[in-house]
């Protein structure tokens, strides 16, 4: 027999087992939208124009106010320019799920004259996963390679530009007509797992290049293309590049900087692990002659394997392509840059090249741990440096006479 006292001291439990039931009910997850791409008129055949399917699966991606993802599944899909514009989204977070690929028209021409093939504008929490981007370029390049008067310049393959929060997984670039993926006046950037060609003759085909951009962090890439791996534009801070396979191509460049007066520094960038193959340039800092406000500043080159590379390390503040070159000195101030861990072999015999400014001399250069050799048999690599200030330590090979050696690590 149940007493009413006992009831009475039940009664309470029950209703908080009751309201943790009905608080867990309603606590669900938020569901995620698939959109498949076929859906909405898209033909993996690599004939038919996908381009208008694609723009209306990101409309509704975009208006929905729950993470969505889009599915691109195995096949070739066809498509002109794309703008993916982010003013009118939610900002919930939409995904692009690529198991196949995307390809540009073979006629260069077709998207050469909007100057990128691919575009985010503007959007927030976006990720791409997988796939394939054929820009199908090699046409335009050898038109330009020809001295053709009429090539366009081409268009960029993968252009972020105003956005914030993107992340890029394990996509795979070719043949872009110009750079292959663009992180313009962006924040929080992730890009982990790529893989980017173009052959060694194709022209500015930067792999990634960086400008205006804050928080970028590039890891674990393979990168071969006819122009710079990854060059790192004016305005852009906080940069982490960390785990590279990098050649062909010019290296990893900072730069270049100071063609226009008041044109932004680059400051807070880390190059760490990275493996160069028969590359023109390791890491290099380059610079307009000319006068400039620019800077570049809180550099660290780390932990780098050098293989047949022309130039390993070298700061060239006399850049120039204008014909006639203007003959000045750069404006731009080149400041703590720690070279440190760099090991490997030159394919010239000036293996170190600090060619600074004479009104902004280079300074606070560190040189640590550094030992390369030049890859022929005879002879010995070679240090040149002008107007450059900073320290080393007794193993640095080739030595860089206008370092001074830091007497605290000897």
């Amino acid at each position: 027999m149940i007493h009413k006292t006992s009831c009475l001291l039940l009664l309470p439990l029950t209703l908080i087992f009751l309201d943790f039931i009905l608080i867990s009910s309603l606590a669900k997850p938020t569901p995620i939208t698939s959109l498949n791409v076929l859906t909405y008129g898209a033909k993996p055949d690599g004939l038919k124009d996908s381009t208008k399917a694609f723009l209306a699966a990101w409309q509704v991606a975009c208006a929905s106010p729950n993470p969505t993802t889009i599915i691109v599944p195995k096949g070739r899909f066809l498509v002109r320019n794309l703008v993916f514009q982010g003013n009118k989204c939610t900002n919930a977070p939409i995904s692009f799920r690529i198991a196949g690929s995307i390809i540009a028209p073979e006629d260069f021409r077709v998207i050469a004259s909007s100057l990128q093939w691919i575009m985010f504008d503007g959007v927030t929490n976006v990720s791409i996963y997988g796939g394939v981007l054929d820009a199908q370029g090699s046409s335009l390049w050898k038109c330009k390679n020809s001295g053709g008067k009429k090539c366009p310049t081409g268009a960029k393959t993968l252009l972020f530009t105003d956005s914030n929060n993107i992340s890029i997984y394990g996509l795979t670039s070719i043949n872009s007509q110009k750079f292959h993926i663009v992180i313009d006046q962006s924040n929080n950037v992730k890009i982990d797992g790529v893989k980017v060609y173009a052959d060694a003759d194709s022209p500015n085909t930067d792999g990634i290049h960086i400008g205006k951009s804050h928080s970028v962090n590039i890891t674990n890439s393979r990168i071969g293309t006819g122009d710079d791996c990854i060059s790192i534009g004016p305005g852009s801070t906080h940069v982490s590049i960390q785990g590279i396979q990098c050649g062909p191509g010019h290296g990893i460049s900072i730069g270049s900087l100071g063609r226009s007066e008041d044109e932004q520094g680059v400051e807070n960038v880390l190059v760490s692990n990275v493996d160069f193959t028969s590359t023109d340039n390791g890491v290099r800092i380059k610079t307009w002659g000319k006068y400039s406000k620019s800077f570049v500043r809180n550099i660290v080159f780390q932990h780098i394997k050098m293989k047949m590379v022309k130039n390993p390390i070298i700061i060239n503040q006399h850049y120039c392509l204008d014909k006639p070159c203007p003959k000045k000195e750069s404006g731009v101030e080149i400041s703590n840059v720690r070279y440190e861990d760099i090991q490997g072999t030159s394919n010239t015999e000036v293996a170190v090249m600090l060619d600074c400014s004479r009104e902004k001399p280079c300074t606070d250069i560190v040189m640590r741990n550094v030992n390369l050799v030049l890859q022929r048999i005879n002879g010995s690599a070679q240090a040149s440096c002008n107007n450059a200030n900073g320290l080393a330590n007794d193993v640095v090979v080739p030595f860089t006479p206008c370092l001074k050696r830091d007497m605290l690590l000897i």
